[in-house]
């Protein structure tokens, strides 16, 4: 998430180019946000808890503008294509996602907890960690390479949680991939 500073810098732009000294922010305009507080904090070097917390949106003079609209429903579990047994696996996955958002997985929990990841989650038999994840995401290289449908890797994901652990994963697949494309 982008920190509180650029939302206020693109406030005074649009109020500037719109010539609009109202009390409505960006001169007017509607202006559509998405995120989620859970998920992505702004990043800023070196600062401490408080003062990336103090960063985000919602403490900005801006919020107060803002109506929050909530998501309710989980679109995936919608969708026809699931199995039974697919759903109630997205379903569990997506609950217990949910409980870890709200803080209410280790309860109590005094900001820093660990969290058990339940087991159908991991995997656990590799010797190459890389290999595994990869292997269990896009298939084996054969199956990776003779698949020429786009939508197969617009529906999968390995998310990381540095930049280190994405350009480690991203080199490994690129040579799974090389003469391919």
């Amino acid at each position: 998430m982008m920190s509180k500073f650029c939302f206020e810098a693109l406030d005074r732009s649009l109020s500037d180019i719109m010539g609009n000294n109202s009390v409505n922010p960006f001169g007017g305009k509607v202006i559509v946000f998405g995120g989620d507080f859970r998920q992505v904090l702004p990043v800023i070097n070196g600062a401490g808890r408080a003062e990336i917390v103090l960063a985000a949106l919602n403490s900005s003079y801006l919020w107060e503008h803002c109506k929050v609209l909530k998501l309710t429903k989980n679109m995936r579990l919608l969708s026809d294509c699931l199995s039974v047994e697919e759903a109630k696996d997205l379903k569990e996955f997506s609950e217990w996602i949910l409980k870890i958002g709200d803080g209410k997985v280790n309860e109590p929990n005094d900001g820093e907890a660990e969290i058990e990841i339940p087991s159908q989650f991991l995997i656990t038999d590799a010797d190459e960690p890389i290999e595994a994840i990869s292997k269990a995401v896009y298939g084996d290289s054969i199956s990776l390479q003779e698949n020429k449908d786009p939508k197969f890797f617009q529906e999968r994901a390995i998310l990381c949680p540095t930049n280190e652990d994405v350009n480690m994963i991203n080199e490994y697949m690129l040579d799974r991939l090389a003469g391919i494309f």
